[in-house]
């Protein structure tokens, strides 16, 4: 019974001990708990203090800004402009592509009319024809009103800017790159482009030189033959000779 209590009191004390050092270790994780905020508040309150600008500086940074935000503005205005004067000037632009097919029916069908081997020297298809002509010139007359002016292409150097080549023909009286043929007419819109002029092209003919090559081997290569021709002529009468005097 004595060992009893004697150990007892021991127990107590090592238990106390170790509830202390829990304690304290407690309130150690605590303060340092409580500390890591202050710390953080410290090192934002440095660097919002290293990084506020002097009254210098941002008065410099809002010209900075002022100055973006007039030459944007001063762009914009620009632009706005622009696109006004462009759909002022150039408002019926697709409309006036599209009439252009008008022109090209027009065109197709006085053809198609003129080589109808029916209509031929008849008095009705001079009288159609004659209104169809006055029907394109009424149609050219409204769109040279409207800015709209065909483009020049027989006997014009090609204007790879306003021609479209479709073919090139050669022709001894003509310079390289003349236009000798329209397939279909072009236009254009004041300084704008609405479609090119299809055309044909006139070319240097084949080189006389290649010609004269060309006949000097047709007469060389015959040379050869009557040559070979001779000379088995030669073969057989010697062979001739040689049967007679046998």
């Amino acid at each position: 019974m004595e060992k009893e209590e004697n150990s007892s009191p021991k127990i107590k004390k090592e238990n106390l001990e170790k509830k202390s050092e829990r304690d304290n270790s407690n309130l150690k994780s605590e303060q340092v708990e409580d500390r890591l905020p202050e710390q953080t508040e410290n090192k934002t309150e440095v660097l919002s203090k290293k990084n506020e600008l002097s009254p210098e500086d941002k008065i410099k940074d809002l010209e900075d800004k002022l100055i973006r935000t007039y030459a944007e503005m001063e762009n914009q205005r620009r632009r706005f402009e622009k696109e006004k004067d462009d759909a002022f000037e150039y408002g019926g632009f697709t409309l006036a592509r599209e009439a252009l097919n008008l022109i090209d029916n027009l065109i197709h069908s006085k053809v198609s009319l003129e080589n109808d081997e029916k209509l031929k020297n008849t008095e009705a298809l001079k009288k159609t024809t004659e209104h169809l002509e006055v029907i394109y010139k009424d149609m050219i007359s409204i769109l040279k009103k409207n800015n709209i002016e065909e483009i020049k292409s027989i006997d014009q150097k090609l204007n790879p800017n306003f021609h479209q080549t479709m073919m090139e023909i050669e022709d001894e009286n003509k310079e390289p790159g003349i236009i000798v043929q329209e397939i279909q007419k072009g236009f254009v819109m004041k300084d704008r482009l609405l479609r090119p002029a299809l055309v044909v092209v006139s070319k240097k003919p084949a080189k006389k030189d290649e010609e004269s090559e060309e006949v000097k081997k047709d007469e060389e290569s015959e040379e050869v033959k009557k040559d070979e021709e001779s000379e088995e002529v030669k073969k057989d009468e010697k062979n001739q000779s040689k049967t007679d005097e046998n």
